[in-house]
């Protein structure tokens, strides 16, 4: 059975969101016209990587007024399950028969989540929620519980993701393997070496076949993008021009499509934004099955066990 794959590296509208919704309606109807069955987007492409929380100083500090904007303009840019930017592209997945996984800031009350859904063309809905954001990505995004740790059931077999650093927990990995990917999404910001070594490592551990999903960015686009925004606020815009000149390059694709045996099918890219086409054949699944299966005949449940909880919590329990 081969699957098309389009893993999309184009930049978003910076931090625009009604703008970056438009672009990827394009980019998936360009997808869909070249035969794709399913398009990847990477990590947060909705609407943007937070590149400031590396790159610009100040993003850290307590009471900085730039980077209290730029969490403003942030958070009025991220959208929420239920809302009408998912409902449109939902309905685009199912209009031109195309699988979307998307990388968002998912915006949760008042909280915001790096998330992954996946919206299927037969009108499925899943998500995974990042369970813990890497060293300054905590500034902005809140820890997720075990509740989207499960296995995504399709018309490809059983898919699944992870988001960047999450592939170097190796309880997730575990949990995630023991749910028989046949896919597993892999989103990162950009993927450079070491991301793509953890990408291929989990493709031999799982057995089974990782797209990569890294975006080029520069720092033109990024303030390009915030500059199309209504009101663009000044002092979130000076925290975008603290990032070097010298920085043009901020996130440098990469991106790549991962058969189980660790060769690549596609990738990796360069860094530019054309879109990373390829296609797998999941017969091939059955071949490393021979030697590995980490939850299955290569595994010592007499002297190790994980228990995963995947209730979700919220905190607060409201009684009587």
């Amino acid at each position: 059975m081969s699957i098309e794959i389009a893993v999309v590296q184009h930049p978003p509208v910076f931090l625009n969101l009604a703008a970056s919704v438009a672009l990827a309606e394009r980019l998936v109807r360009d997808a869909a016209a070249d035969g794709a069955q399913i398009a990847v987007f990477p990590e947060t492409w909705l609407p943007g990587y937070p590149v400031w929380l590396d790159d610009a100083p100040g993003a850290a500090l307590w009471g900085h007024g730039p980077a209290e904007a730029m969490f403003r303009t942030l958070f009025a840019n991220a959208p929420s399950l239920d809302g009408p930017e998912i409902a449109a592209l939902a309905k685009l997945a199912q209009e031109v028969g195309v699988d979307i996984v998307m990388g968002l800031h998912e915006r949760r009350g008042a909280s915001l989540f790096n998330s992954v859904i996946r919206l299927a063309s037969d009108g499925g809905v899943q998500i995974h929620r990042k369970l813990m954001p890497t060293h300054g990505e905590r500034i902005i995004w809140a820890a997720a519980d075990g509740s989207t740790l499960g296995p995504w059931p399709s018309r490809h077999g059983t898919l699944g993701a992870l988001i960047c650093w999450e592939h170097w927990m190796p309880l997730a990995r575990a949990a995630k393997h023991a749910t028989g990917e046949a896919i597993h999404f892999a989103l990162w910001p950009g993927v450079p070496e070491r991301h793509l070594i953890a990408s291929r490592h989990y493709a031999f551990e799982g057995q089974c076949f990782v797209i990569a999903a890294g975006v080029t960015l520069t720092r033109d686009d990024v303030l390009a993008g915030f500059d199309t925004l209504a009101q663009p606020d000044p002092a979130a815009r000076a925290l975008l021009e603290a990032i070097p000149p010298e920085r043009t390059l901020l996130k440098t694709g990469g991106s790549a499509i991962i058969a189980p045996d660790m060769s690549l099918v596609a990738g990796p890219a360069p860094a530019n934004r054309e879109t990373l086409r390829g296609a797998i054949d999941l017969s091939r699944l059955a071949d490393g099955y021979l030697y590995l299966d980490t939850s299955g005949h290569y595994s010592r449940p007499d002297i190790f066990e994980l228990r995963v909880d995947t209730r979700e919590r919220s905190g607060i329990v409201f009684e009587g």
